[in-house]
Formats: structure tokens, C-alpha cells, sequence
């Protein structure tokens, strides 16, 4: 058992450096094309994001393909990008993406690994500025919930209107909500260094409407317009 402990200590201290490697801007296209597919995927599924929740919505973060790398102690690290309403206020169309970075460990007795697409959902200006400014923990410095799914679920309940950030998985064709208490989510500055070919804030990106989508990140913005337009508090 002490063998297993110290291998397992041994991943969670290189898996951030194996996960860290030197951004470029195809990288991080290829990241926006796949967070566009994902997105796509999830709102064609039966029972998905409900409508009614999805137009609450600030601000959109897709990690596709998160990596679980879970042996003694399971560890999870994910690049991706968020999303944004534009106008300031956040009830203008879909915004460029700003890219993200997600880290976090749990305890947990489990082997093997599996790749996994997160949905975060940002329904409060809080929750975006937490974000937009530092590192955070979910579930400490902002609240988190699984979110609730299909077109007849109640998205207005007292519970998650008080939650900053409401979570969802896809793995192997399932989808469905998801805790990620514990994990951190911070702005991936290589990422959007590299993405705009300039030192960039996530802050400047999401709110001076002088920033423009790349090419590779139309899809997820298209896929947003078409599925919530206008923001509907």
C-alpha cells in the first residue's frame, strides 16, 4: 500500500507539467474547435441543458475532453475556453472566447482513466467576475452545483439561482450533471497569449467588444446564438 501512496503522490505532482505543454495558437484552435463540437453534441442530445436555464446563462465554459487520471488518488486537469455574453452587462450576443484552464484533485479509491467533456454554466455577474480576475476553487470561493437537465426540468428553483456556476459531464455518450467541488479554474494566459498573439487578459477579451472570434471559435459561438440569443433574467 505505501508502494501505491508514493506512485500515486509521484503522478499528482507531474501530471500538471505533463498537461503544461508550451501553448500554440493551433493548440489552442484545435481546443475551440473541439469546445464548438462539444457544445454542438450536448444541446442535440434527448435530455439536455434546459432552454430555460441556458437563457439565465452568463458565460459558458467547455473543457472538452477533461483527462481523469485516477489511480489511488484521482487528479483532473483540463484546458479549454469560456465564453461570454458581450454589452457589459452580459445580455449581448455570444462574445470571443477567453481560454481556461481546470486543475483538482480528489480522494478516491479508483483505477483506470477515462476522458470526460465539462459544461460549466456562469448564471450570475459574480461568478463571472470571480473568474474573470483569479484562480478559483469551486465550491469555496464561488458555489457549484450539478446542473439539472431535459427540457421539463424546473431550472427556476430557489437552489440554483443561488449557485454561481451550475456543472454537467458528458462521458461515453451519457450526460448528465456533475460535482466539481474541489477542482480549481483559473484564466489560461499561455492559451490566450497564443490564441491572440499578445499578452491579453480573460478580462479584456470578455469585456472590450474591440476583440473579435477567431475563425476556429464560430462554431461554439454560432452554437450559442442559435440556442440562446438574448439574455433573459
Amino acid at each position: 500500500m505505501k508502494r501505491w501512496t508514493l506512485f500515486a503522490v509521484a503522478i499528482l505532482a507531474i501530471a500538471p507539467i505533463m498537461f503544461a505543454a508550451t501553448p500554440d495558437v493551433n493548440t489552442e484552435h484545435e481546443r475551440l474547435q473541439s469546445a464548438g463540437n462539444v457544445m454542438q453534441d450536448v444541446l442535440q442530445m434527448p435530455d439536455n441543458i434546459p432552454p430555460d436555464l441556458l437563457n439565465k446563462t452568463r458565460c459558458v465554459v467547455v473543457i472538452p475532453s477533461q483527462l481523469k487520471a485516477a489511480f489511488i488518488v484521482g487528479a483532473s486537469y483540463g484546458r479549454g475556453t469560456m465564453v461570454c455574453r458581450t454589452n457589459g452587462d452580459f445580455t449581448g450576443p455570444w462574445g470571443a472566447p477567453a481560454m481556461y484552464a481546470l486543475e483538482g484533485g480528489s480522494l478516491g479509491l479508483q483505477i483506470g482513466g477515462e476522458a470526460t467533456d465539462l459544461v460549466l454554466l456562469v448564471i450570475n455577474d459574480r461568478g463571472v467576475d470571480s473568474l474573470l480576475h483569479s484562480k478559483v476553487k469551486l465550491g469555496g470561493d464561488v458555489s457549484v452545483a450539478a446542473g439539472p437537465k431535459g427540457r421539463t426540468a424546473d431550472a427556476d428553483t430557489d437552489a440554483f439561482m443561488r449557485t454561481e456556476i451550475l456543472a454537467y459531464s458528458r462521458a461515453r455518450g451519457v450526460f448528465a450533471g456533475v460535482s466539481v467541488e474541489g477542482s480549481t479554474l483559473r484564466p489560461d494566459n499561455g492559451g490566450n497569449r497564443a490564441l491572440y498573439g499578445r499578452e491579453i487578459s480573460a478580462a479584456e477579451i470578455v469585456r472590450q467588444s474591440s476583440v473579435t472570434t477567431p475563425e476556429a471559435g464560430r462554431t461554439l459561438n454560432a452554437t450559442l446564438e442559435k440556442a440562446s440569443p438574448q439574455l433573459k433574467p
